[in-house]
């Protein structure tokens, strides 16, 4: 039950048409009534109350019907279209109330308040959601967030989760875990926009690749110096050279610039609280070069933002907004609420986003990601697809639990179908599943899947 001043708060009447038509097409008996003490005039601050109070359930897309659940046919197309607009995308949750959301699987959930039930449509791809439940090790693991998602709509394709310490607690979610590596990606968007690099443009540095030590951050020459290019500096993770890019050739506004620009430090409309990525720049030399490459532990995301940061890089630039809720609609059959593509402002040009693509490619085809994806080009499924992406890897502070990154993207070589994922894992005495093998699964399950059902329907229709 809300608090009496979230009733307040919340229930005061919308200047909005779109609360006073939806609630003037009512039939009289499905009209809120008069216990809350509201006057028969006030029909906006009512409506608004009902769906306060209103309580939902949960449905997924099945086979044989329409990913709403047959719903959309329910519905004449213009008055689905005009009751979209009743609901805003950040006013769901508080539909949502407590109602878990944590590794959904019925179909459908139901839940009657106040005498009205509510159907709510979520996008989530139940064959690849159960897939993906099944097969995590909780043996080993603390903590697993594994987000799919369209970048082209910002549809939520799987969200499954294991927390171990809290099992309330969603992990998907959760924006505590060091970013580790993945903020290369960030860096590197940072320095061809600011300083005209390219994939093949070439860096040195000397000593390990993995490690950030204040004397690898000079520009100091030797026999022992190695050149490389920043798409092989990508691919393989290399510390020094993106150490170096920090402390000597980005300076605290760009990195702070560009963190934003990819949502850190933003938030974020989603249907239920998500908490916001950190990140913090100090106005030091060795410090920007912690951030840059990934090695300190106070920059953290969540999975979902993985994916968000991705889907910019496939989009030509522009983040895609996440969405988990198709649709609600009422016992009456009218539509509440309804989804729409949602994009944030552009992270970066066309020009850089294609340049990030073959850095994650490069990550795929011969960096840190090459044995996870060992003998793609021969899979009947992923030789068809050009996969990319970016892998990371950091202990926690009591150096009991290892946070292991995949976050990635796939797309038809001859078709348009993609989509991008995001894995975490905290890894605990031993290694069990890792993140880029979450990552496969979940590319090679659902594109499985489609090419299945793409054949299907070419057969179907005489093709």
């Amino acid at each position: 039950m809300l608090k009496l001043a979230l009733f307040k708060r919340k229930t005061r009447p919308s200047p909005r048409p779109g609360w006073r038509t939806y609630q003037e097409s009512l039939p009289p008996q499905h009209r809120p009534s008069g216990r809350m003490g509201l006057r028969r005039g006030r029909w906006v601050t009512a409506g608004l109350l009902a769906l306060m109070l209103a309580g939902v359930w949960w449905v997924f897309p099945t086979g044989g019907e329409d990913e709403t659940g047959g719903l959309a046919a329910e519905l004449p197309p213009t008055q689905a279209v005009r009751n979209a607009e009743l609901i805003e995308k950040r006013d769901v949750h508080i539909l949502l109330g407590k109602t878990r959301l944590i590794n959904l699987e019925e179909n459908p959930l139901t839940v009657d308040f106040d005498g009205r039930p509510y159907r709510v449509s979520a996008s989530l791809n139940p064959g690849l959601q159960q897939y993906l439940l099944k097969r995590m090790d909780r043996v080993n693991s603390r903590y697993i967030g594994i987000v799919v998602m369209a970048p082209d709509t910002g549809r939520l394709l799987a969200m499954a989760g294991f927390n171990k310490i809290n099992p309330n607690r969603d992990p998907c979610l959760t924006a505590d875990y060091p970013a580790a590596s993945l903020f290369k990606i960030v860096t590197a968007a940072a320095a061809v926009e600011e300083k005209g690099y390219s994939a093949s443009s070439r860096f040195k540095f000397n000593g390990y690749k993995h490690t950030l030590y204040k004397r690898q951050l000079t520009d100091k020459t030797n026999r022992y110096t190695n050149s490389i290019s920043l798409r092989d500096s990508f691919a393989q993770s290399v510390n020094p050279v993106f150490g170096k890019i920090g402390a000597l050739l980005l300076n605290r506004q760009a990195l702070e610039t560009y963190g934003n620009a990819f949502a850190f430090n933003q938030t974020v409309s989603f249907e239920i609280p998500w908490p916001t990525s950190r990140l913090a720049v100090k106005d030091d030399s060795y410090h920007r070069a912690e951030i840059a490459s990934g090695f300190n532990r106070q920059t953290t995301i969540s999975p979902l933002h993985g994916a968000l940061i991705v889907s910019a890089v496939v989009n030509g630039g522009i983040p895609v907004e996440p969405t988990l809720v198709d649709r609600i609609v009422d016992d009456a059959g009218n539509t509440v609420y309804r989804t729409e593509p949602r994009f944030l402002p552009s992270a970066v040009s066309p020009v850089t986003a294609d340049v990030l693509d073959q850095l994650m490619v490069a990550t795929v085809t011969s960096g840190t990601a090459r044995k996870t994806f060992r003998g793609h080009r021969r899979s009947k499924v992923l030789s068809r697809l050009r996969i990319g992406g970016k892998t990371g890897s950091i202990f926690n502070r009591a150096h009991d639990a290892r946070f292991d990154w995949f976050v990635g993207f796939a797309s038809e070589k001859k078709g348009s179908e993609k989509m991008v994922v995001s894995v975490m894992v905290a890894h605990e005495e031993y290694i069990g599943t890792r993140a880029g093998q979450y990552g496969r699964m979940a590319i090679e399950h659902y594109f499985k899947d489609y090419f299945a059902g793409t054949a299907k329907e070419g057969k179907d229709s005489g093709g």
